[in-house]
């Protein structure tokens, strides 16, 4: 199996072929609940109708055009991203780590804009995660994914959570930017706490710090709000989408601050394939549905499974904290949380181990009230079981 496929990923044997909501069904004709939804991507579950008859007449129709010319949903979504965001403009990407390094190139030009070419390096926290590329990377904590990939871009700062003295001292040295997931995906579905953010926003409006939320695993509408950031009263200066966006197409956008749409200019940034009509034709069912009821869905869902998850802990000893919000949760556990990854995924539900003590459920924002309690029966029994 995987012959002639580049070993990156440690993947199960099961074949996964069709879909329903939050159902997922292997060719042996096995059902599972998928409580992963391709790590935060499939918003709308497996085979939604309306996003699958979208596609169908869109792929009748014309799949793509380049950026040099025009197709009729461009301007709708950026339009739409921009009001959501409560920001202005759209860069239009394939991911979220190219969402990334699209931000830290905006941040270099709007500084040396500002008469500040010196201002080149970074700030970014312990915990975070912001993508795989030699940029992104850089910005990203942990050995494990840095090291074999040293030296990486110099300049950039890490500064532990909830050090607000570090981060000061930090940007005081005049970075060109910070960047911050408001809810660290990677890092254990860890929330930075509202305070922290807010004096986060002050501190880089105090030194001239251009403020990045990367929210591609915790935006677009996963907590309850179409950016996390709108939980806390805070609105960066650049914010970074993807993984939902096209609800399971290949997708991202950077979003920007009115002050800094202009700071690119023909050929200072492009991309071959994104923000064609095929992918933001998508992009409209997922935005049409969070508009017209979806977003209230992710807030009742999210209270239903909080609910039952605050009644697992209480009962089961091994659950040491719980974490997140809406439909992004970690259940962090004292011991073992690999082997009951494992033990959850054997019995039907479809689950990650990320931080390494963390089990984190990412449902689909259709996820049913039957659906989140068939997952807390599973996750109950389990840990009974370990």
């Amino acid at each position: 199996m995987d012959e002639h496929v580049i070993r990156t990923y440690v993947r199960q044997p099961e074949v996964f072929v069709a879909g329903n909501g939050a159902r997922l069904l292997d060719v042996e004709g096995r059902e599972w609940l998928d409580f992963l939804g391709g790590i935060a991507v499939s918003a709308l579950g497996h085979g939604h109708p309306r996003l699958v008859e979208a596609l169908s007449d869109q792929a009748r129709k014309v799949l793509h055009v380049s950026n040099l010319f025009r197709h009729p949903y461009t301007e709708e979504v950026a339009g739409r991203l921009a009001r959501l965001t409560e920001l202005d403009a759209v860069f239009f990407t394939n991911s979220g780590t190219e969402a990334n390094e699209c931000a830290m190139k905006l941040a270099r030009k709007r500084q040396r804009m500002l008469g500040h070419p010196d201002r080149t390096g970074f700030v970014a926290l312990e915990g975070g995660f912001h993508g795989r590329t030699l940029g992104s990377l850089s910005l990203t904590a942990g050995a494990k994914y840095r090291d074999p990939f040293a030296p990486l871009i110099p300049g950039v700062t890490f500064v532990g959570r909830g050090d607000l003295d570090a981060l000061e001292r930090a940007l005081r040295a005049r970075p060109a930017a910070l960047f911050v997931e408001p809810i660290q995906g990677e890092g254990g579905i860890y929330e930075h706490p509202t305070a922290f953010l807010q004096t986060a926003r002050r501190l880089c409006d105090e030194t001239g710090t251009l403020l990045v939320h990367d929210e591609v695993q915790c935006g677009t509408g996963r907590t309850g709000r179409f950016l996390c950031a709108q939980h806390h009263g805070v609105r960066p200066d650049i914010v970074t989408i993807a993984k939902p966006l096209a609800a399971g197409l290949p997708m991202g956008a950077v979003v920007v601050a009115p002050e800094l749409r202009e700071t690119f200019v023909p050929g200072d940034h492009g991309s071959t394939f994104a923000g064609g009509p095929f992918v933001t034709r998508a992009a409209l069912v997922l935005l049409d549905e969070l508009e017209n009821g979806l977003l209230d869905q992710v807030v009742a869902r999210g209270a239903r499974l909080d609910a039952g998850l605050r009644r697992i802990a209480a009962e089961r000893p091994i659950v040491t904290e719980l974490r997140g919000r809406g439909l992004i949760r970690g259940v962090r556990l004292g011991r073992n949380a690999p082997d009951v990854q494992k033990a959850l995924f054997a019995n039907g539900l479809i689950t990650n181990c990320t931080s390494g003590d963390v089990i984190r459920l990412l449902p689909p924002y259709v996820v049913t009230e039957a659906d989140v309690d068939r997952a807390l029966e599973i996750l109950d029994a389990t840990l009974a079981a370990i």
